[in-house]
C-alpha cells in the first residue's frame, strides 16, 4: 500500500546563510556566496579557477567530545543540520531510537581533507614510525558513508542506513530514497539529506575537466552564469541540507508542523557516456517523475534545474523541460547563488525550492542577464515574483549518467 509522506523538519547549511532566514533574504535580495578560491599551497597554484561557493561565517557546534572524536568537517555539516531538523520535528527520543526511523544521507568522497593527510603521512614517510600518526578513527572520518553513520551515532538512530553517493545527485537519491522507505512502509520517518567540505581538490578535478569557471576569477559574484550567454562553467561550493520525512497519518496524529509534501521522485540512468550529459536520459527521468508524482506536466510551477553553468549541460537541460514540461513553469537555477555543493545540492535546492513555496516568491537565477537563444525555449525567472508556488520540480544529474528529479506540493 503508498503512503503520503510529508516533510516535518529542514535545516541547509549554505554560501548564502545558515537557516531559513538568511537563506530567504539572500534569495530575495540576490546575494552571491561565491568568493575567492583560498590558498593551498600544494593544490591552488595549479589550478585556473580563483572561485568558491564558500562557507565564512562561524557555526555553532555543541558536540559532545565522544561524538567529535569520529567527525571531519562534512559530518561536522551533516550532523548540524541532522539535529537542527531533529529539534524542529520535535520527534521523542524513544521513536528516534526504536529502529522506526531511519537515515538517507551522503557525500561524494568523505572527508578529503582528512584523506588528504592520510595519503601525505603514508607517501612521505621516512621511518615506520611516523605511520603511528594516523589516528584509529582516521578512517571513519573519511569513509563515504561518514555522514549516515554519525547521525546515527550523535542521535541513537537505529533504524536503516542508505548512504548515496553518486556525486551530485547524492542527496536527490537520500530523499528519493527515503522517501520510497516511508511511502512503502518500511520506515515511519526517514532523515535524508547531504554534505560536502571545502576542498580544492574537487576543483582540481573539474577544472582539469575544463568545467569550472574561469572568466569572472576578479568577480566572483558574477558567476556561475546558469542559462547565460557568457556561462564559462561551474563553481564548486560546500554545505549542507537535511530534511525529515514522515508518513503522513503518523505526523498528522502527533500534530508535526507539516511544511510539505513529497509527491514523486525517479531516477535512472543514461546507459552510456559517464561524463556527458544525454537528452534522451534526462528528457526520461522528468517523464518518469510526473508520472510518479501523477502530476499533469503543466500543474507544476517552478522547476529548480540543475544548471551547473556549463555549456552543453544547461543547453541539453533545457531542451528536456521544454520536451516535458513546456514554456509553463518558471524555471531558477538556484546554483547561481551557491555554487554547486556536490552532494549536498540536491538536498539544498529542494529546501531552497520549499522557502519559496512556503513564502510565496521565485527568486530569480542571478548572473543570467543574456540568455543563450539555445536555452530560450522555457521560462526564466530575472527577478523576484511574488508568485503562490503549489508544486515544483528539483532536477540534478550526476557524472556516472545518473539523473534524478524530486516533486513536492504545498501542503493543504
Amino acid at each position: 500500500m503508498e503512503r503520503r509522506v510529508v516533510i516535518t523538519g529542514s535545516s541547509a547549511i549554505t554560501p548564502i546563510g545558515h537557516g531559513k532566514d538568511q537563506i530567504v533574504e539572500s534569495l530575495l535580495k540576490g546575494v552571491s556566496g561565491i568568493k575567492p578560491l583560498r590558498e593551498d599551497a600544494l593544490i591552488s597554484r595549479f589550478i585556473h579557477s580563483r572561485v568558491y561557493g564558500t562557507v565564512d561565517y562561524p557555526i555553532n557546534y555543541e558536540f559532545k567530545r565522544q561524538h567529535r572524536k569520529t567527525m571531519g568537517p562534512v559530518a561536522y555539516y551533516a550532523c548540524q543540520v541532522a539535529k537542527e531538523v531533529l529539534e524542529q520535528t520535535g520527534l521523542p527520543e524513544d521513536f528516534i531510537t526504536s529502529g522506526k526511523m531511519g537515515v538517507a544521507f551522503g557525500s561524494i568522497h568523505g572527508s578529503p581533507s582528512v584523506q588528504r593527510d592520510i595519503y601525505r603521512i603514508f607517501f612521505e614517510a621516512k621511518e615506520k614510525s611516523a605511520y603511528q600518526t594516523i589516528g584509529a578513527v582516521d578512517y571513519l572520518k573519511s569513509m563515504v558513508h561518514t555522514t549516515a553513520v554519525n547521525i546515527t551515532k550523535m542521535f541513537g538512530i537505529t533504524g536503516r542506513v542508505i548512504s548515496s553517493g553518486t556525486a551530485c545527485t547524492t542527496s536527490s537519491q537520500s530523499i528519493g530514497y527515503g522517501y520510497e522507505a516511508v511511502k512503502y512502509g518500511l520506515q515511519e520517518a526517514m532523515l535524508c539529506g547531504g554534505a560536502d567540505e571545502y576542498d580544492t581538490i574537487t576543483v582540481a578535478v573539474f577544472d582539469n575537466l575544463l568545467a569550472c569557471s574561469t572568466a569572472f576569477n576578479s568577480e566572483p559574484h558574477r558567476t556561475p552564469r546558469p542559462f547565460d550567454k557568457l556561462r564559462d562553467g561551474l563553481v564548486v561550493g560546500e554545505g549542507a541540507g537535511a530534511v525529515m520525512l514522515e508518513e503522513y497519518e503518523f505526523a498528522k496524529k502527533r500534530g508535526a508542523n507539516i511544511l510539505a509534501e513529497v509527491i514523486g521522485f525517479a531516477c535512472n540512468n543514461n546507459g552510456g557516456d559517464l561524463i556527458l550529459p544525454n537528452l534522451h536520459g534526462i528528457t526520461e527521468t522528468l517523464k518518469l517523475g510526473v508520472e510518479n508524482a501523477k502530476v499533469n506536466p503543466q500543474d507544476v510551477d517552478l522547476v529548480s534545474a540543475h544548471a551547473t553553468a556549463t555549456k552543453m549541460g544547461d543547453i541539453i537541460e533545457a531542451q528536456a523541460i521544454g520536451a516535458v514540461f513546456g514554456s509553463h513553469p518558471y524555471v531558477v537555477g538556484l546554483k547561481s547563488y551557491i555554487g554547486h555543493t556536490m552532494a549536498a545540492c540536491g538536498a539544498i535546492e529542494t529546501i531552497m525550492s520549499l522557502y519559496m513555496m512556503q513564502e510565496g516568491f521565485i527568486a530569480p537565477t542571478i548572473n543570467l542577464e543574456e540568455i543563450d537563444e539555445r536555452c530560450a525555449m522555457i521560462k526564466h525567472v530575472q527577478k523576484v515574483l511574488q508568485y503562490p508556488v503549489e508544486t515544483a520540480a528539483i532536477q540534478n544529474f550526476a557524472f556516472g549518467g545518473v539523473n534524478t528529479i524530486l516533486l513536492i506540493r504545498k501542503f493543504s
